[in-house]
């Protein structure tokens, strides 16, 4: 009981440092899911708003003092505790319900696109760290899978804000096409949605225009989105390991294991065994939109504007380039199967 208590009291001073830089970073959260529930616009989403809001903070008043250490807990212990919880809307059995021929769609998509966008960002001029983070975002899940990459990848928050800016531009611009596209290639609604869940960056983009094709494109489309979120641990842990490859010729300081992937994998298959109650899932989906969303508030708090700028736009067309890639990839895919 003495050593908890001791524990505790060292806690205190630790928690009154990180509390006001925390609390301002999870309010502007809170504000920006609260936008996008109250208006119902879908691809208002709250991590880019969050980040838009973010930047405009730091660009206001700065960062005080004061504020420093909560906003670099949320930028890092905080967001990885998000992308652990994120392992609990997803099931092992949800996967298996989508057929071996598509999940190895998803692998495909993700196994080849993230790559590809690298070594595209190479030949365009692009950091190494930026081209991972679009090459992530754009291969897995949008902006949750950009903040998580770079737990690895260590960018800069620059590198950060222009990639989720890039990845929410051409997300957006793939949820607006996919339907008009879909009529007119006159996919079934399974390949529809199996298209959509492959190839959109966002899970609410993929969503959104999966379900412009009925219930049954909707549901495969979720689902196949699904695989590809939980290929998020698989895919940091592989470029980690790519980044210490390149430590060890000297190019980039030694990267560490990257835990909270093993974390996320792990509640992906707690969640499948049915031990916990259903209502860890829903509380999931509540809480870590609000977590990630206060992570990136606090990189976007960090961001330096004349350095954004300074990126140009040789990312923004590797984005594109990416975006066009993965689409073109998993239309081929899903005519292969059927």
């Amino acid at each position: 009981m003495q050593r908890l208590g001791t524990g505790a009291a060292a806690w205190l001073p630790r928690l009154g440092v990180i509390a006001p830089g925390l609390a301002l970073c999870v309010l502007v959260a809170l504000g920006c899911v609260w936008l996008r529930n109250a208006t119902g616009i879908a691809v208002l989403n709250p991590v880019v708003l969050a980040l838009v809001a973010g930047i405009a903070l730091g660009a206001a008043v700065g960062r005080p003092d004061g504020l420093r250490p909560g906003i670099g807990f949320a930028a890092k212990p905080f967001l990885r505790a998000a992308i652990v919880l994120l392992g609990l809307q997803v099931t092992l059995g949800q996967l298996a319900g989508l057929g071996a021929a598509a999940l190895l769609l998803a692998l495909a998509v993700v196994g080849l696109t993230l790559p590809f966008t690298v070594w595209l960002g190479r030949r365009l001029g692009v950091d190494p760290a930026l081209s991972q983070l679009i090459g992530a975002g754009t291969a897995i899940c949008g902006a949750s899978a950009v903040v998580a990459a770079n737990q690895v990848a260590r960018g800069r928050d620059e590198d950060v804000a222009y990639a989720l800016a890039v990845i929410t531009l051409c997300g957006t611009a793939s949820l607006l096409a996919f339907p008009l596209l879909g009529e007119w290639l006159g996919l079934s609604a399974r390949g529809y949605g199996l298209w959509a869940g492959a190839a959109i960056h966002e899970v609410v983009q993929a969503v959104g225009a999966a379900a412009a094709g009925g219930p049954e494109a909707s549901q495969s489309g979720t689902v196949m989105k699904l695989a590809r979120v939980v290929l998020l641990a698989p895919a940091v842990l592989a470029l980690g390991l790519f980044v210490a490859r390149r430590a060890e010729a000297g190019v980039a300081p030694r990267v560490p294991v990257p835990w909270f992937a093993f974390g996320f994998l792990g509640l992906v298959v707690l969640g499948s065994t049915g031990l916990l109650p259903p209502v860890a899932a829903e509380a999931s989906r509540l809480v870590v939109p609000v977590m990630l969303a206060a992570s990136v508030a606090a990189l976007g708090i960090s961001t330096d504007l004349r350095a954004l700028r300074q990126r140009g736009i040789p990312p923004l067309l590797l984005g594109v380039a990416s975006t066009a890639f993965i689409t073109t990839l998993a239309l081929l895919g899903v005519l292969l199967v059927g």
